[in-house]
């Protein structure tokens, strides 16, 4: 993908004002936040009240339980999640091993590695880019930069992620890993969201999540599909609909720091047109214009055509410093104070003070 055109988007948005910007990045996130909503609805459409034989394990029995124990926990640090996580894990592997289909059942554990490194061929890899990979980049750059690094400002007011980190992050993750037959990846905000309210707040914990998967694959392999298979979507769409809620409650920040009321209603109009036309579309990409397209418009009236074409322009000269204090914002803050405080000694200099009579006087002394 290509950062500097998603840090472009979010320079020239900036000298609109930096509500309006906020306005926009939290729409996607709330649009976002919505679909999930409406994806954990979609998987238990189907489900019924009556418990039977067949649906023991997957029915509105359960996702009113679970619901209610993941309110109940909701301001405690109980992990939640991963309890929900071992009860559906529980009932897929019972479910699992009292089916007759012999093949959806795990194999033995063993090795399960990638043995040759996969080099695409010139026609693969154009197709590859042309049908999936082309069409992805808005969405990553959208939801998997600069909706994440508007979250992270959120959930994390001391620390500070910037646009050219987390997209190079991704970047590297992706090269590295396609070469042994990896799926792509990226960092989502819908995934943050779900891991903080379930009680993640380190990176200690996404590590954790990566060395269980990383076991997984090489134990079990291609099995591990069979088994999820069988997870009940009661159990699921509940996980679901929690994340799409604590994603879309960051968008209550819109005007918190806002104290007029005209400003306050256009940046809430701002954040639901990009998050209607998110939902209406299902497309990050759309929503994301029609916020920017929105922000610009309401700029103009409030400011003038002239004055809004000479803050982008300025805003394209000033790419360069502010990618400069990005980085700096990004480091520890011990550094960063280290830095300026050595900027101020190379600036002002120290003045050099005489000695007193009475200081004199002390040192002949």
């Amino acid at each position: 993908m290509n950062p500097s055109l998603a840090i472009a988007a979010i320079v020239l948005t900036k000298n609109m004002s930096i509500e309006e910007n906020m306005a926009a990045g939290l729409g996607l996130q709330l649009g976002t936040a919505v679909q999930l909503i409406i994806k954990a609805h979609n998987l238990v459409a189907g489900l019924q009240w009556k418990i039977t034989e067949s649906n023991w394990a997957d029915n509105n029995t359960w996702i009113l339980l679970s619901f209610v124990f993941v309110v109940m926990c909701y301001q405690t640090r109980i992990p939640s999640a991963l309890i929900l996580f071992l009860i559906g894990l529980l009932f897929a592997l019972i479910l699992m091993f009292g089916t007759n289909n012999s093949h959806l059942r795990p194999s033995v554990i063993g090795g399960h590695y990638p043995d040759t490194v996969i080099v695409p061929s010139a026609e693969q890899f154009k197709t590859g880019f042309l049908n999936a990979g082309l069409g992805q980049l808005p969405l990553t750059a959208l939801n998997s930069v600069i909706a994440l690094c508007a979250l992270i400002d959120d959930l994390f007011p001391d620390k500070h992620a910037t646009a050219s980190s987390v997209a190079v992050s991704v970047g590297l993750m992706n090269l590295i890993g396609c070469w042994f037959g990896a799926m792509p990846v990226c960092h989502g905000s819908g995934g943050l969201a779900g891991q903080y309210r379930f009680g993640a707040r380190s990176e200690l914990s996404v590590i954790l999540l990566g060395v269980c998967k990383l076991l997984l694959g090489i134990l079990f392999g291609s099995s591990v599909v069979g088994l999820l298979q069988f997870f009940p979507n009661s159990v699921l769409a509940v996980m679901m609909f929690i994340s799409g809620v604590e994603l879309g409650s960051a968008a209550r920040s819109i005007n918190d720091h806002e104290p007029d009321e005209a400003r306050r209603r256009e940046n809430f109009t701002i954040m639901l047109l990009t998050a209607g036309s998110l939902i209406a579309y299902s497309n990050d990409g759309i929503g994301f214009l029609a916020g920017l397209v929105s922000a610009f418009l309401l700029s103009v009236q409030r400011l003038g055509l002239k004055s809004c074409l000479y803050s982008c322009l300025e805003a394209l000269k000033s790419i360069p410093q502010r990618w400069k204090d990005q980085g700096k914002s990004a480091l520890p803050q011990h550094v960063h104070n280290t830095t300026l405080a050595n900027e101020q000694e190379e600036r002002v200099p120290v003045p050099v003070q005489k000695a007193s009579n009475y200081g004199s006087q002390q040192t002949s002394t």
